[in-house]
């Protein structure tokens, strides 16, 4: 099958040519730079759709805002890191550029355990098996389901009261958790009508605000030995060593975002995943898009495809209460009564009038924008930008709200 990223990369990229930038600053472009280094292949740049990340070098080199790079380079080669590929070949070919190459050659035979990185070697281990699986999905079989992740939403509670939160916490006025059984029997069916699924990522609200927390992480673990699975969580809680204990030895990695005063047992937290020996990166909450206004735009099907088509989380697949979703806004959207109920919006896994693998495929290659998508401001990753976007941009994050938000409920 014809793909606009090449697989076999080493000897082009040796070659002398257009200048070779790695697409976005993420962790794994640290372990794939080393990797061309070791090849003889001179990066120039790296380039990403967020803004602020280049306002500051990325292992000693430039970032280029993907918006600019006309304004700097007519031609460029594109090692693709980042693990939202045909993200990147639509913005990337819309700026003119065709000359896109696949990280695997490239890391088929690197040894990360000769490089010390800006994470440790186990968490770059996690990074690198879920974009190394992503790439090779790609060159698969266009008929196969993929999906690089499911966010599992384990709790509607948070310890913190962010009034701008993108996954709309501000606005439960009676936050639930999910139990276990649900969850587990929600990704049975999952699991036998997709293909492949790189990783689990596990939220809330704030999901270690959920009891059942860490059974809920084992279960999955246990049922899912392959998978990479991330807690997403504030610093607002230290588990304590029972509920960690049950971890050891799973592919169970902690994403911290630290809100200074606010993350108050972040410095506990972090010496308990010392302790037992658990993956985990602490990152700060700089910036937001601005996106957890719930509005009907009223747009018309093209502005709804431009929305969609700039939407950075268009491929965030969420389960919530038995249902699956593309996006955490329409996820926490429908499950407030926030929008109106729309079977086109989700994919009902418990529904028996359905055929769950058509409706999952359905939901994962043909959908070009959803009815919920009408009721969102947009979240594109470029928040300077105005294309298929009507908030008001970049916003400080962690703002935080003493009342509960209103909104329009839908009966």
């Amino acid at each position: 099958m014809d793909r606009q990223v090449k697989y076999n990369s080493l000897e082009n990229l040796k070659k002398e040519g257009a200048p070779i930038i790695i697409v976005a600053a993420v962790h794994e472009s640290e372990a794939i730079l080393y990797a061309c280094e070791e090849n003889g292949i001179k990066i120039e740049a790296f380039c990403d759709s967020i803004k602020e990340k280049s306002f500051k070098t990325f292992c000693d080199l430039k970032v280029i805002h993907t918006p600019d790079l006309p304004n700097k380079f007519s031609n460029a080669r594109f090692i693709i890191a980042s693990q939202h590929i045909q993200d990147c070949l639509e913005q990337l070919t819309g700026l003119g550029y065709d000359n896109f190459y696949s990280p695997l050659e490239l890391l088929e035979n690197y040894d990360l355990k000769k490089h010390n990185y800006l994470i440790t070697q186990s968490y770059m281990e996690a990074r690198l098996s879920v974009c190394i699986n992503s790439h090779k999905m790609y060159f698969e079989n266009k008929e196969k389901i993929y999906m690089r992740s499911i966010d599992i939403m384990i709790t509607e509670r948070c310890s913190l009261k962010c009034e701008s939160c993108c996954n709309l916490m501000q606005y439960y006025k009676a936050p639930k958790n999910t139990d276990e059984i649900n969850i587990l029997d929600s990704l049975s069916i999952i699991s036998q009508n997709v293909d492949e699924i790189s990783e689990f990522r596990i939220i809330g609200g704030e999901p270690l605000m959920n009891r059942q927390w860490s059974l809920i992480v084992k279960s999955i673990a246990e049922k899912f030995p392959d998978k990479q699975i991330f807690i997403y969580t504030n610093g607002t809680i230290a588990p304590k060593d029972e509920k960690l204990v049950e971890l050891k030895d799973k592919n169970v990695n902690f994403i911290i975002t630290s809100y200074g005063h606010l993350s108050k047992n972040l410095n506990s937290l972090e010496n308990q995943l010392n302790k037992h020996s658990l993956n985990y990166v602490t990152t700060p909450a700089e910036h937001w898009v601005d996106c957890s206004s719930v509005r009907h735009h009223k747009r018309s099907a093209a502005d709804l495809k431009e929305v969609f088509k700039q939407c950075c989380v268009k491929y965030i697949y969420t389960l919530l209460n038995g249902k699956l979703y593309r996006c955490p806004f329409i996820a926490n959207a429908a499950n407030l009564k926030a929008i109106p109920d729309n079977p086109s919006n989700y994919v009902d896994l418990f529904s028996k009038n359905e055929n769950v693998k058509n409706q999952i495929k359905k939901l994962v290659k043909v959908a070009k924008f959803f009815p919920g998508c009408d009721f969102c401001d947009g979240r594109p990753y470029d928040g300077t930008s105005s294309k298929g976007y009507d908030g008001k941009g970049m916003i400080k994050a962690g703002i935080q709200t003493k009342d509960i938000l209103s909104y329009k409920e839908y009966k």
